[in-house]
């Protein structure tokens, strides 16, 4: 099949807008499955685990092949949920084209807006589902407003709706100005009703006059005031979506198979084909600043991106796969160069769902699941080891909240540990450490939501029951003076001693983590033991100093030092820039910082008084309200993690279950002094 041919798309939004719904028609049209299963009887092809089924939401991204009129659709879903935002990120890098889903009654919802986002950061061309348009509230032209003011989305309506709500009956295309009624699974061409021929005559032209803006033909004929044919307009609004500068708005209502052939029609008609793509852009593996880039041809050496880790219990670990250009083969050797090593491929999967498809081969553009790799993690670059480049990885936010966890059974401990690496190894948002003073095992992810799906994941796929303590803030620790510190470490047992003195400073490095910086002159700390005394930092940055958090922001100047030609040693070294580190650490009026989250309340008029008074008794920082429909508000704002527990609980109470919020992380800011006190004071107790 020919490149132009393929379509490498996700679709994105905000939970509950339907979007797994949508999945499941496109799939049934395309004949990529033969049966209707609904998110809300727990039967999406897409959602085949079994977490996804009882909560009735996406949590891991699934890549599907399907076919459309000669067109081969590589398919990504990506959850809405705020706490599996890593998995959209990684899906964004890997597709080249988004349909962006809203629902007609919600619009444009606080997680549209971070999916939104993200696309712009990886300038995704996309265009605009509007769905549940049968719904009580549907409103088509609200939709499309709130994505102009609130997503500066430039958009445009290629579709009207025929009815709104339960008299919604058909949709028009006012590219070919026809109308379309649906039956069943049918799509019924008809003349544009009477009553909606003035409105489609003046959609048409607002159409017409925004592709002027962008090609010189139209713009003649918009002058002349002559009629602009189907076949222009299609290719002019092609061009101005792949350059990202209006968005299509398309409608209908998914769960009543209504809209959804037109919604293929325009994945063939104005997303881009990995050619119109073009070249990808890595970085030289010796010289960051050098750039190689690959087109997307069969000729070019390979090069390609591992965007997902899936543990399946029948063929073990599957590594999904975006290639960008050449070929790849079962059984051929390549290069993982964020590694440095090489790897074999062992089989090649296409994955229709549940169901997987062994090829030999893959070429430009496939996404494929491989299967054999060993060290190959989310976000590495895979290419020819001839031609070796890095391309750019992928956003990873930290992890805000920690559980610590232990197995039910002592025996099941090594089978925890194993099953937490698979985990750690799938979820690279997810994060485990082992806490030596107190062997406990802590768990860091997202959110709430991520770690019970994590929990649940041990129980059931893993057979790994747990006991869970309460979800804890994942706080930081961080200096806020400059301090020059020196320590000697000898000491003196039978046999070899051990010697190593160090000089360093240490002085805050805000927003840019860790840095280490060699100055030592005239050889006074050997060089092979320069690495040593990053290492012994490194250790120590991760168990903490103050009270246990991973210290950051920090930078070290590594300034004079000693050693003993027989008694130093790399393990003298790393003792001994640990314990300098820790003293001076102390001594540079060291300081805990916390999660800060990004939050978004809907809530009615009627309880606005004491949603905002509730978040400004928690430490809560209200930037703005708007007026997001009738009889109701949203509030943004910014929130502390660690006053949020139980919030969902609270505001369901405070009114009366008609509110709801989203928040995700937004940067970690100092803790104020009075709450650090108590915390370490609490930390103090617990270690007792």
């Amino acid at each position: 099949m020919p490149l132009t041919k393929l379509r490498n798309i996700g679709i994105a939004a905000h939970i509950d807008a339907g979007k797994t719904t949508v999945t499941k028609r496109i799939l049934f049209f395309t004949g990529t499955t033969r049966k209707m299963g609904e998110v809300h009887d727990g039967q999406a092809t897409m959602d085949f685990m079994k977490q996804e089924q009882e909560r009735g939401i996406t949590i891991a991204s699934a890549a599907i092949s399907c076919l459309w009129k000669d067109y081969q659709i590589n398919l990504i879903d990506t959850p809405g949920h705020v706490d599996f935002t890593v998995e959209v990120e990684r899906s964004l890098r890997v597709i080249d084209g988004m349909i962006a889903v809203f629902c007609a009654v919600g619009g444009v919802e606080p997680q549209s807006e971070t999916v939104w986002n993200q696309a712009d950061r990886y300038r995704v061309p996309r265009f605009a589902f509007i769905n549940k348009m049968d719904r009580t509230g549907a409103d088509f032209a609200q939709v499309v407003g709130q994505m102009n003011k609130y997503l500066d989305a430039n958009a445009v309506p290629f579709n009207l709706p025929i009815g709104a709500e339960e008299t919604f009956e058909g949709i028009i295309d006012l590219i070919e100005e026809k109308a379309y009624m649906f039956r069943d699974f049918e799509q019924i061409e008809m003349e544009i009703p009477g009553e909606y021929k003035e409105k489609a005559k003046e959609a048409r032209a607002w159409i017409v006059e925004k592709l002027a803006e962008f090609n010189e033909e139209i713009m003649e004929l918009f002058f002349e005031e002559k009629e602009v044919s189907a076949e222009l307009l299609r290719r002019a609004a092609r061009a101005a979506v792949l350059k990202m500068l209006i968005t299509p708005v398309f409608c209908g209502a998914a769960y009543k198979n209504k809209g959804v052939q037109m919604l293929l029609d325009a994945v063939v008609d104005y997303l881009p084909s990995p050619i119109d793509v073009g070249a990808i852009v890595g970085t030289d593996i010796d010289d960051p600043e050098k750039s190689h880039s690959r087109h997307p041809s069969a000729k070019e050496p390979f090069s390609a991106l591992a965007f997902k880790l899936i543990h399946d219990p029948f063929v073990g670990q599957q590594t999904f796969t975006r290639i960008f250009s050449g070929t790849l083969k079962s059984g051929m050797q390549i290069m993982n160069t964020t590694k440095g090593k090489h790897e074999r491929i062992g089989r090649i999967y296409r994955i229709h769902a549940k169901d997987r498809e062994e090829i030999s081969e893959a070429g430009p553009g496939d996404i494929v699941a491989l299967i054999g790799l060993k060290l190959t993690k989310t976000g590495d670059t895979l290419c020819d080891s001839e031609h070796p480049l890095f391309l750019e990885n992928i956003h990873i936010p930290p992890s805000v909240i920690e559980l610590k966890i232990t197995p039910a059974k002592r025996a099941d401990q090594a089978k925890l540990g194993e099953a937490l690496n698979k985990l750690m190894n799938e979820d690279p948002s997810f994060n485990v450490r082992f806490d030596d003073e107190t062997e406990e095992t802590v768990i860091a992810g997202m959110g709430e939501l991520h770690l019970e799906i994590i929990i649940d994941r041990l129980k059931h796929e893993f057979k790994v029951d747990a006991i869970v303590g309460e979800p804890a803030v994942a706080f930081r620790e961080t200096i806020t003076s400059e301090k020059e510190h020196r320590y000697k470490h000898s000491k003196q047992t039978g046999g070899k001693g051990q010697f190593a003195d160090v000089v360093m400073r240490i002085e805050p490095n805000e927003g840019k983590g860790y840095e280490f910086i060699d100055k030592v002159k005239g050889g006074n700390i050997p060089a092979e033991f320069v690495p040593s005394v990053n290492k012994g930092i490194l250790k120590t940055l991760e168990k903490g100093i103050l009270a246990g958090y991973p210290v950051v922001d920090v930078k070290v100047v590594l300034l004079d030092g000693s050693h003993h030609p027989v008694d130093s040693s790399d393990m003298a070294f790393q003792t001994c820039a640990s314990i300098c580190f820790k003293e001076a650490f102390m001594k540079a009026s060291p300081i805990l910082m916390e999660p800060m989250m990004k939050i978004e309340v809907n809530t009615p008029d009627d309880y606005i008084g004491e949603v905002s008074g509730n978040l400004n008794r928690r430490r809560g920082r209200i930037e703005a309200m708007r007026r997001y429909r009738k009889g109701a508000q949203k509030i943004n704002g910014f929130v502390p993690l660690k006053e949020m527990f139980g919030y969902a609980t609270q505001l369901r109470n405070i009114s009366s279950g008609r509110a709801n919020y989203s928040m995700e992380f937004s940067s970690y800011t100092p803790l104020p002094k009075a709450i650090q006190e108590e915390v370490l004071k609490e930390i103090a107790e617990k270690n007792k």
